[in-house]
């Protein structure tokens, strides 16, 4: 009885203990799908995010409105977008200007008086804005607009697609 007791107290023992290759080594939160994600990139399963192009449409329609972006590039090698957020009748966010990749993110330099820049966060499928901007990207929106939040799913990931898109009133979103 004894042994068996032993035995058992044993076998609890080291179930509550980690291996000790774990214990030397410990992972990160998120590691395994790291390690998940990067094996499906080296396969080919997925394509590598940090390869595609931002250039090409972003664009959601929901019961507000509609939310696009466009992403062409430009002569010199730089980026130009041209986005429009609409909350309704009334509320819009709008603006163009150049942006610049940055591993996951996408740097968008707005043109216009107080130099808003908004770091989104770029996936190679979605835009997606922060939940907080900066304040000198007030003067973008009119009524109770924000871009605070606001996300772009891609549809297209060619110029030809960004060339065509039209804001609210018809005109391009992004200028060639």
């Amino acid at each position: 009885m004894r042994r068996s007791s032993l035995t058992l107290f044993l076998l609890l023992f080291a179930c509550q203990r980690p291996p000790a290759e774990q214990a030397s080594s410990p992972v990160a939160p998120g590691g395994a799908a790291s390690r998940l994600e990067q094996a499906a990139i080296a396969s080919g399963a997925i394509a590598d995010p940090a390869k595609i192009s931002p250039v090409g449409l972003f664009q959601r329609s929901h019961e507000a409105g509609r939310d696009a972006l466009c992403v062409i590039p430009a002569r010199n090698g730089d980026l130009h977008f041209g986005l429009e957020a609409i909350f309704g009748e009334e509320p819009a966010c709008r603006g163009r200007g150049t942006a610049r990749r940055a591993g996951d993110k996408l740097i968008l330099s707005f043109k216009g008086g107080d130099r808003c820049i908004i770091v989104a966060q770029y996936d190679g499928d979605q835009v997606s804005l922060p939940g907080v901007v900066d304040l000198a990207c007030a003067d973008l929106c009119e009524g109770r607009g924000s871009l605070e939040g606001v996300s772009f799913p891609r549809i297209a990931n060619d110029a030809a697609s960004a060339l065509r898109a039209r804001d609210r009133s018809g005109d391009p979103l992004c200028a060639g």
